[in-house]
């Protein structure tokens, strides 16, 4: 019996039916899980994202099983729609200095609305937010938008609604947008010195392709690299205006 399965289904005032529904499974099969079945990783993303929370709560023994690789390497997903939903809002809320989003558009997380509170939250208890996204005419932004096969007009479309979304950020103390020209390798997720990677692929849109959940502990390991990748790019971008 998974008890805390179905604890946290009656939290969220959800039945079996209601997961059956969203993961388009058979209500007989989520009855199999909270007696105790193990969900295939998909289906156990999806099911911590409906309920909002860490996927460890729902199923501790995995969370043993599957311990980061190195004190450093603490997960890899093999694409971005595969993190789940609380994993993003907890990295966020963890941040007590630094809040830093590197992407084209990041337009997965502006449409959150309630993630854009929680980064308004957090700029205003003093957390240093810092959003940068492509500039809709660059080159960069185009090139990106072909080499995702959604088209260059489609990729800038995305960037202007994601600044729409953002910029709420902008009217606050501690919060920045800016916008880049940068060919991106990679789009960069940070709180304080824990980071989200999510590696790009030619010829395949960000969200199938694989994040790394990254944290800085020596100067010279990877996740500082990419701590200076930002760092190089915010120095380079610039400031978004709302008149823009």
């Amino acid at each position: 019996m998974n008890d805390n399965l179905r604890h946290a289904l009656n939290t969220a005032r959800l039945q079996p039916a209601d997961v059956a529904a969203h993961l388009a499974v058979d209500p007989k099969t989520v009855h199999r899980w909270l007696k105790g079945r193990i969900p295939y990783p998909r289906h156990r993303w999806g099911i911590a994202d409906l309920l909002q929370v860490e996927e460890a709560e729902l199923w501790p023994d995995i969370a043993q099983q599957q311990r980061p690789l190195n004190d450093e390497v603490l997960a890899i997903y093999p694409h971005r729609w595969a993190v789940p939903r609380a994993t993003w809002r907890h990295l966020f809320q963890s941040a007590t200095g630094e809040i830093g989003i590197l992407t084209y558009s990041g337009l997965f997380l502006a449409e959150d609305a309630g993630l854009i509170r929680l980064l308004a939250q957090k700029a205003r208890t003093g957390v240093r937010v810092r959003v940068l996204v492509g500039d809709p005419d660059a080159p960069s932004v185009a090139a990106r938008g072909i080499d995702e096969t959604i088209g260059a007009d489609v990729m800038a479309s995305r960037v202007q609604n994601a600044l729409t979304l953002y910029r709420p950020l902008a009217d606050i103390e501690n919060a920045e947008i800016r916008l880049h020209r940068t060919v991106l390798y990679n789009s960069i997720y940070r709180a304080d010195t824990d980071l989200l990677v999510n590696c790009h692929a030619y010829g395949t849109p960000a969200a199938q392709a694989p994040v790394m959940h990254l944290r800085a502990m020596e100067q010279e390991a990877a996740a500082a690299t990419y701590l200076a990748s930002f760092e190089r790019v915010w120095g380079n971008a610039e400031v978004y205006s709302q008149a823009s």
